[in-house]
């Protein structure tokens, strides 16, 4: 099983990754972002470095594909914190339509995407993190991290807006939406339970 957490930033992705993970005694693919070169430069020049950080993490998100059916091939259940398909139909497409990448690099981009995508299997189950603004602030205030001080409140509602898109018209797998915005999984076992109860529901039937 392939079980694949997408959202926004500071939807919690990492988190309930790590949960799932250790719950289902499965690997866990996370983010590729403390060690990525550009996002603290995106973050200070979005127009100057979109395209960069864009081909990074695509190119990051292919290898982890790769790697995911390595793991399914022994039998053993994946957990993968954010898609490729996040960064072609999410991130590159919000900063085309902001103005942050130009067309020429955009159009760029998207062929090296669709290069790659035919070589990608969908996940089992895409599970979409759907939260509020102020709860996205709340948390990425809440981690510190340096490079995201940065981010303006705009571009994560622009962000929020091409996920619920995205999101209404998924039709490669199973899909289930979990509503975060008043959820502790971290703290409070109730609702990480609730969580692994409707992915059971999702994928097995069970309830």
């Amino acid at each position: 099983m392939h079980i694949a957490i997408v959202g926004n930033i500071g939807a919690g992705k990492t988190t309930l990754a790590n949960k799932l993970a250790h719950h289902f005694n499965w690997e866990v693919f996370l983010e590729d972002v403390d060690d990525n070169p550009y996002l603290k430069d995106f973050y200070d020049d979005m127009p100057r470095w979109a395209f960069h950080l864009q081909v990074y993490f695509l190119n990051s998100r292919f290898r982890q594909t790769q790697h995911i059916k390595q793991i399914q091939q022994q039998r053993k259940g994946v957990i993968q914190d954010r898609t490729i398909y996040e960064d072609a139909h999410i991130f590159a497409a919000n900063l085309h339509q902001s103005g942050l990448m130009t067309p020429r690099d955009f159009e760029n981009y998207l062929g090296l995407f669709n290069s790659m995508i035919s070589m990608v299997e969908p996940p089992d189950l895409l599970l979409y993190l759907k939260a509020d603004l102020p709860k996205l602030i709340q948390q990425i205030e809440k981690r510190n991290r340096d490079y995201e001080n940065n981010i303006k409140i705009e571009y994560l509602k622009n962000l929020n807006e091409h996920y619920d898109h995205w999101i209404s018209n998924y039709k490669s797998g199973k899909l289930l939406v979990i509503d975060v915005n008043n959820l502790d999984y971290l703290h409070n076992p109730e609702d990480l339970g609730f969580i692994i109860e409707r992915i059971n529901g999702t994928l097995f039937g069970l309830f």
